[in-house]
């Protein structure tokens, strides 16, 4: 059932179904914070050259299918998009956190970022908000 998900996602989002497309949309998959290009390329650079794993993500970004988000030390971290994102329009705005016990980034999707007002001359594309503190697996 998740290899139909994978290439369903793909054919979606008119990308070709390549070995590495799907085998890192599965490991986005099966993860339940956001990674980094580095945490993809320990699993996978016995597999796929930094390149490509670079390029599937800039692809996976571009058509909507991850979003960026950086955590408190400005490392970028990638994360599922769960709505109907797509190349024209990322709808990501939720609040991350940033654990500061285990370094893990999580979307909280149930959590909107408020709207703010900004100048007429400028032209806002996304908005972060980060929180940090320790994570519910942590605190435990």
């Amino acid at each position: 059932m998740e290899n139909e998900k994978i290439k369903s996602v793909l054919e979606n989002h008119n990308l070709r179904k390549t070995p590495a497309r799907i085998e890192i949309l599965q490991l986005f998959l099966k993860e339940s914070q956001a990674v980094s290009h580095g945490d993809l390329e320990d699993v996978l650079l016995n597999k796929f050259d930094r390149v490509t794993i670079y390029r599937t993500l800039n692809s996976f970004e571009e058509k909507g299918i991850i979003h960026k988000v950086f955590d408190s030390s400005g490392v970028a971290k990638y994360a599922l998009c769960n709505h109907n994102c797509s190349e024209k329009e990322h709808h990501d705005e939720h609040v991350h956190f940033n654990c500061t016990a285990c370094g893990n980034t999580y979307c909280i999707e149930e959590t909107q970022i408020p709207s703010i007002s900004i100048p007429e001359k400028y032209k806002a594309r996304s908005l972060y908000l980060i929180a940090e503190g320790i994570c519910s697996t942590c605190s435990e």
